[in-house]
This record gives C-alpha cells, sequence and structure tokens, in this order.
C-alpha cells in the first residue's frame, strides 16, 4: 500500500485545487483522503482505480 500526497497527485495527471478535491470528495466522486497529522493522503489504488473509472467513461462517451 502506497499512500500519495499531493505533489504525486499532480504527477498523476491529477491538477485539482485543494477546495475542488474537496468537493468532489464530498460528493463521492473522488476517493476520500487519509490525514496523517497535518498532512492530506491519498491511497494509491483508490486514484488508480478512480483514473481507470474515467477513462471507462470516456470510452463509453465515444463509443455512444
Amino acid at each position: 500500500m502506497r499512500l500519495l500526497s499531493r505533489e504525486d497527485l499532480k504527477q498523476k495527471g491529477i491538477h485539482f485545487s485543494a477546495s475542488h478535491l474537496w468537493r468532489l470528495m464530498n460528493a463521492g466522486k473522488f476517493p476520500r483522503r487519509i490525514k496523517i497529522g497535518e498532512k492530506n493522503c491519498w491511497l494509491e489504488n483508490e486514484i488508480d482505480d478512480f483514473i481507470k473509472d474515467r477513462i471507462a467513461a470516456r470510452d463509453l462517451e465515444s463509443a455512444a
């Protein structure tokens, strides 16, 4: 299990602002963070699943 920081999210192509991430998490549209001390982290496998879901949604849209 690997934890990702905000910088790691950016390296994976997720350049959302902190407030946008918060809104998406509260809406259940983005994996919830894990707070460790003062740092926010995300589980890498959950972020990878989020990206795969976005790819699948894109592919469904283009197939329609």
